[in-house]
């Protein structure tokens, strides 16, 4: 275990005034790398003037992304001066519900002050510095974290320290309580007694904690926390601390989900073409649900192709000797066996010769969004597999990171409910530990 552990710390919270934007769930949205554009953010920016997605995915049909990005921080400050947006008296660490009818979560949201120390935050993804810097320059226009990344931890099931704080405040009454589109219910309480601080602190400073869901917005905190180091010794800077959810997987497991893949530029045909002479490949006349079971018990590293979501192919059995040529030899085994490592070391680099850049390569969590873009384009959707959580932390924990995309984490935080303001008063405040 490091030496150093987690150190997450309350701010006063940036909160949407529920008398001036009606219904909360109206301006929520998913994370910005789940929203589906340019459906998605449609249906998101007509459903409420005042929807969070305004501000994590500025946008139009002219300007740079600078321009978009300024037009973000114009937003967030004329929701401020005019109150749709108010800050939260008191600093507060914010216990967090997600409840469906099969899905119970709770964790806290907090300034996680950044480590210095490796160990103590461990990422599994690689990601793309060109969406690191956008994210970097978006938050940096808008002085503030919009929405909190995923955290998890391992904290044993025990109703002591910062499980405890969370079972004590679900009890009280929630800060706000709202129902979004997908039947999922949202409730929010705010911890600020300096004992129920103390007892959150001193036990998570013995924990180390796993990326679940935002390694973009983790790196994009890192960047942010280097290029604004205070000048003088003793002095600290809001940008060293970022928004996260804290949550205790031994108490609420997490769902670990596929990413899938579309291929706008390579037709599903010559796809099957060019990997029919290195995998197996299996023609599926049956419905998605039938083929989607088909892919989850094949052995081996396997993947379901399809261009309109009423023929599956099922490809599997890759060629050995490709495998020895392509796959990274100096990787664990249980990382050169991923579906995502093959997918992209063999299929996307040595069969199908695509490039993971932009316009190359869509990701996509839901399956249904993957095929009818797939189909819309006249490309190819590459339906995967979820990973073990099991497999992730292993990895993690031997400094290993997974091709990017390769897991989604969830349930995941809805974006609106609470923010954090980086212009100094309200960023971080010191717990009484």
């Amino acid at each position: 275990m490091a030496a150093e552990g987690l150190r997450l710390t309350p701010f006063r919270g940036l909160r949407y005034a529920p008398d001036r934007v009606g219904s909360l769930a109206a301006v929520t949205s998913p994370p910005y790398d789940v929203v589906v554009r340019p459906d998605g953010l449609h249906h998101l920016e007509t459903a409420n003037p005042y929807n969070i997605v305004r501000l994590i995915l500025p946008h139009g049909p002219n300007g740079s992304p600078a321009a978009h990005h300024t037009q973000a921080a114009r937003t967030l400050n004329e929701w401020r001066e005019s109150g749709v947006l108010r800050r939260d008296a008191r600093p507060a660490l914010y216990v967090y519900e997600q409840r469906t009818r099969s899905v119970l979560q709770r964790g806290l949201v907090g300034a996680l002050q950044l480590p210095r120390s490796e160990g103590v935050v461990l990422p599994h993804e690689e990601v793309i510095d060109e969406v690191v810097a956008d994210r970097a320059a978006l938050m940096e226009a808008i002085a503030a974290n919009p929405e909190p990344l995923l955290l998890s931890y391992r904290g044993a099931a025990e109703t002591t320290g910062a499980a405890a704080v969370i079972e004590r405040a679900v009890h009280g009454t929630p800060l706000l309580a709202t129902t979004t589109e997908d039947g999922t219910e949202h409730r929010l309480w705010a911890v600020t007694d300096p004992a129920e601080l103390a007892e959150a602190a001193g036990d998570l400073a013995h924990r180390t904690a796993l990326i679940a869901d935002g390694h973009h917005r983790w790196a994009t905190y890192l960047r942010l926390r280097d290029a604004h180091a205070p000048a003088g010794a003793g002095e600290r800077s809001p940008w060293e601390s970022g928004l996260v959810l804290l949550v205790d997987t031994d108490r609420y497991p997490l769902q670990v989900q596929a990413i899938h893949r579309v291929l706008p530029r390579l037709p599903l045909q010559r796809a099957l073409d060019l990997a029919a002479p290195h995998f197996r490949v299996r023609a599926l006349h049956v419905p998605l649900p039938q083929a989607a079971h088909a892919l989850r018990e094949t052995p081996g590293n396997a993947y379901l192709l399809t261009e309109d979501g009423e023929t599956f192919h099922l490809l599997d059995a890759p060629e050995p000797g490709l495998l020895a040529r392509t796959v990274r030899t100096d990787r664990p085994e249980a990382w050169r066996s991923l579906d995502a490592t093959v997918l992209h070391s063999t299929l996307l680099d040595s069969v199908w010769h695509v490039q993971d850049v932009s316009g190359t390569i869509e990701y996509l969590h839901n399956t249904s969004a993957a095929i009818a873009k797939a189909a819309s384009w006249g490309g190819t959707a590459v339906l995967m597999r979820p990973v073990a959580e099991s497999t992730v932390r292993e990895l993690a924990e031997q400094g290993v990171t997974m091709p990017r995309k390769s897991t989604s984490f969830g349930p995941k935080p809805a974006t609106g409910l609470v923010l954090r303001t980086l212009d100094g008063t309200g960023a971080g405040e010191p717990s009484s530990s």
